[in-house]
């Protein structure tokens, strides 16, 4: 059996025709109209009659069946307005949307998520076609051959474009806006197709979320847009550059709005000079990590009660948060807060093998619960802030500039989003055994000392006491041995970025990962529970009085023993349990001016929430 061909747009065209129901009750010719539209009828199509036949019905009543929502001749949800004229034409006229005349209608056609994946040359049979929308298809090349020459909007956002060649070799040359936003374009090789050469009265274009990363040479071309009033540039990689919305404003003075961003006369002012600097542009992101309070922890006190055979030990808490950056960044400094490569795949992210350190055991489901679907598999670093002890708050106080050169892979990041973790580490501090023969020595030497002191007859009192402080001045401190540490997730989130993508420069939230439930240390017997074992037991040797004296007794000390939870329950309603949560907050630096290039001048930035 032979593979289908490539689903083509007129194919698609014809079913949206179908769906519309042009021919169909309450549309086209039929039994329903036939009067109106045979022998009896004006050259206009209007009734000469006024009295309807048996069977038939009026134009009015038909029209209502199409545009009452409940009817269900209803248009379909997402159908553009020139669907509902077709459908109003196609009862008052429908001679005229007949067969292939059809065709000559059609001023706009949108063909969105139908897995379009070829325009073929049918679609020129729509000559006074002026807009054309081919949304989330599967479209990867476009012949411009096959576009109308009267088309003065094409829309091919969220399909596969990669190459501009073919579309540019005759393109529409009325054309006014363009649109190629969420395909697969990369620069520089794409660039050179963006000129007034193919594009002369192109007013709009839209090139968003693609892989354009060399913006000198995109401006370079697009600056012969003489007619150029908006533009949208953000989600490429080259927007994430600190000057790049200075660079644009000043190197395209006829244009209007960037970004969906209308830029003002101030705006203007500011940037002002920038585009004859070209040499300040760098290939760099940088990016602030803020890491604020922590609040929720549970008192690791109460959990040293649980612990089984650790009573010799001293035990320390400190409590860390972890969080995921892009890989390929300038490491700066020998003291970075790295611990690991994350290699994350488009189901999960897992820990690279120079974490083995890390106790993960318990916390896998988390992860594997924060980390969601992501365009591509990248990998990323792993930070760590400093340890803190515990307390109610714990104030992180974390800063760190990332400085990012591979803007691709901080684009597939941001887009991805990064895993905030809330981790505890627990250090188990051993005492350190003195050696066998020290000790024997020392106690040999300790048995001579006591009889020379015999010997020599009874010491004074206060010889005494300066010989003991004596000795505990030369008594060394008691050394301790630590074990490894043990460290546990205690929530783990991803956080969203994606709006760094866009036209935010700062995301900051607070990452709530619950209540966090512990285990509550097992409490003794009371005395009355085993006074009531001990009342069990003797049961069987008393007389039945006997017995149900006890009885009244145990019922009496369970209603006190009631009466005392229901109190400490009544208590505890008071305490309300505290989630736990983390202020995180990442920001994007750019140039808020000109200014902020010059030399010695440093970009504001917030601080840590």
């Amino acid at each position: 059996m032979a593979a289908p061909g490539p689903h083509r747009l007129l194919a698609a065209f014809r079913e949206h025709l179908r769906l519309l129901g042009l021919r169909d009750f309450p549309c086209g010719l039929g039994s329903w109209n036939k009067s109106r539209f045979g022998a009896r009828t004006s050259p206009s199509g209007q009734e000469e009659d006024e009295d309807l036949p048996l069977g038939e019905e009026s134009p009015q009543a038909l029209m209502e069946l199409l545009r009452d929502p409940h009817s269900p001749w209803a248009l379909l949800p997402g159908c553009s307005p020139q669907d509902q004229q077709l459908r109003d034409v196609a009862v008052q006229a429908p001679q005229l949307v007949s067969g292939t005349r059809v065709l000559q209608v059609f001023r706009s056609l949108r063909i969105v998520g139908k897995d379009v994946e070829e325009v073929d040359e049918d679609l020129l049979q729509l000559q006074h076609l002026e807009e054309l929308i081919l949304c989330a298809n599967q479209i990867s090349r476009v012949t411009s051959a096959n576009l109308p020459r009267t088309l003065k909007v094409l829309e091919l956002c969220c399909n596969a474009v990669a190459d501009l060649q073919e579309l540019c070799a005759q393109p529409p040359p009325q054309l006014q806006h363009l649109g190629l936003g969420y395909n697969r374009l990369c620069g520089p090789s794409q660039d050179k197709y963006l000129t007034a050469d193919f594009w002369p009265n192109l007013v709009s274009l839209d090139l968003s979320f693609n892989n354009l990363t060399e913006l000198l040479e995109l401006l370079s071309q697009l600056s012969s847009l003489q007619k150029l009033r908006v533009l949208v540039l953000q989600g490429n990689p080259l927007a994430l550059i600190p000057a790049y919305r200075g660079f644009v404003v000043d190197s395209l003075p006829q244009l209007s709005v960037l970004d969906d961003i209308h830029i003002g006369p101030d705006e203007r002012h500011q940037f002002r000079g920038l585009a004859r600097q070209p040499e300040l542009i760098r290939s760099e992101a940088q990016v602030v990590v803020s890491i604020g309070k922590i609040k929720g922890v549970p008192d690791p006190s109460a959990l040293q009660e649980l612990e089984v055979d650790t009573k010799a030990a001293a035990i320390t808490y400190s409590y860390c948060v972890t969080y995921e950056f892009a890989e390929g960044e300038e490491m700066e400094d020998g003291g970075s807060a790295e611990v690991t490569t994350i290699h994350r795949s488009p189901a999960v992210a897992t820990l690279g093998a120079d974490s083995s350190a890390w106790d993960t055991g318990g916390t896998k489901s988390q992860q594997e619960s924060a980390a969601t679907e992501e365009p591509t598999a990248h990998a990323a670093h792993l930070f760590v802030t400093p340890g803190k002890p515990w307390a109610d708050t714990i104030d992180c106080s974390y800063r760190k500039e990332h400085t990012a050169k591979d803007l691709v892979g901080l684009k597939g990041y941001l887009a991805a989003g990064t895993i905030v973790s809330v981790v505890e580490e627990k250090v188990l501090s051993w005492p350190v055994d003195a050696d066998s023969e020290e000790s024997a020595v020392t106690n040999k030497k300790a048995g001579q000392g006591l009889k020379k002191d015999s010997a020599k007859g009874a010491v004074p009192k206060d010889k005494q006491k300066q010989k003991q402080q004596e000795k505990k001045k030369k008594k060394q401190p008691c050394e301790l041995r630590s074990d490894p540490p043990i460290r546990r997730t205690l929530g783990s989130r991803r956080v969203s970025l994606e709006a760094l993508l866009a036209t935010e420069d700062l995301v900051a939230t607070v990452c709530d990962f619950g209540i966090l439930i512990t285990e509550q240390p097992l409490q003794p017997p009371s005395l009355e529970e085993k006074v009531d074992k001990k009342k069990g037991k003797e049961k069987s040797k008393k007389t039945k009085a006997e017995s149900q004296a006890s009885r009244k007794t145990t019922a009496s000390a369970k209603g006190k023993r009631k009466n005392k939870d229901s109190a400490e329950l009544e208590e505890g309603r008071g305490l309300e349990a505290v989630p736990l949560t983390v202020e995180f907050q990442v920001q994007l630096l750019r140039w808020p001016s000109a200014a902020a290039q010059s030399p010695g001048s440093t970009v504001a930035v917030d601080k840590a929430p």
